[in-house]
């Protein structure tokens, strides 16, 4: 298998420009192509040939995107759009980056998982191997917990995935705030604890099993997981219940 003549590397990060002239040499006069914020990254995929590869952040370490846009956005819009690609993800090695993770491992676009902290040879050497159609890293060490990637599929994943994004983003406080945010009926914003969001965090072991699940408890999971479930509602056709309630 031969390395494309003139390989094409995009890489979506706010310090993409960083490592882009160092890859250029690096890897046999590369064209690197950088987007360091959504609108850039959409720029440099809409219209254009296709890369061979694209580096992207897990979580955009930048105060106004962290809630925004991430690495799984990007590649759904790689899809979107039909520029599919090997996806190299890069991560800061922080514990908020966990369900995401555990979502891109399951991704087949994710060829690798590497850590910002292993340096330059690692992101070099990563990008040489998908270009070649190897696999980057082992991406598939099992996750501590079912990933809510899997817990949130189907009707009743994609309705408890609604109910826990209106939790997380703030617009509900109670049954009646619930039921408007998340656009669903009382007697299905009443059933949170008991029928959508209780038996997923008892399935991930997140409650002591001796202790009764509690509508508080749902809340404070939802606090925890906020970033992750914001993400999810964004990308999977749920984002009415992230905007601000009237």
């Amino acid at each position: 298998m031969h390395m494309p003549n003139r390989l094409r590397v995009l890489v979506a990060s706010p310090l993409g420009h960083v490592v882009a002239a160092p890859l250029e040499s690096a890897l046999d006069s590369a064209h690197i192509a950088v987007a360091t914020d959504e609108d850039e990254f959409v720029r440099s995929v809409v219209g254009n040939v296709r890369f061979d590869v694209v580096v992207s952040d897990l979580i955009w370490n930048r105060p106004e995107m962290e809630w925004t846009f991430d690495g799984l956005d990007a590649i759904g819009i790689l899809a979107e759009h039909d520029r599919h690609a090997p996806v190299i993800l890069a991560t800061q090695g922080y514990g908020l980056e966990q369900d995401h993770l555990d979502e891109a491992r399951l991704r087949n676009e994710v060829v690798g998982v590497i850590a910002k902290s292993d340096g330059f040879a690692t992101l070099m050497n990563s990008i040489r191997a998908a270009a070649l159609g190897q696999s980057v890293a082992e991406k598939v060490e099992p996750p501590r917990r079912k990933p809510l990637y899997e817990l949130l599929t189907g009707q009743r994943g994609h309705t408890a995935g609604r109910l826990a994004g209106a939790i997380a983003s703030g617009n509900a406080s109670d049954g009646a705030s619930l039921a408007r945010a998340a656009k669903v009926s009382p007697n299905t914003a009443n059933k949170v604890t008991s029928h959508y969001l209780g038996p997923i965090i008892e399935a991930r072991g997140e409650h002591p099993a001796a202790s009764p699940m509690t509508q508080a408890a749902v809340y404070r999971w939802c606090g925890l997981h906020a970033r992750y479930l914001i993400s999810w509602c964004r990308r999977h056709g749920h984002p009415d219940v992230l905007a601000p309630m009237p």
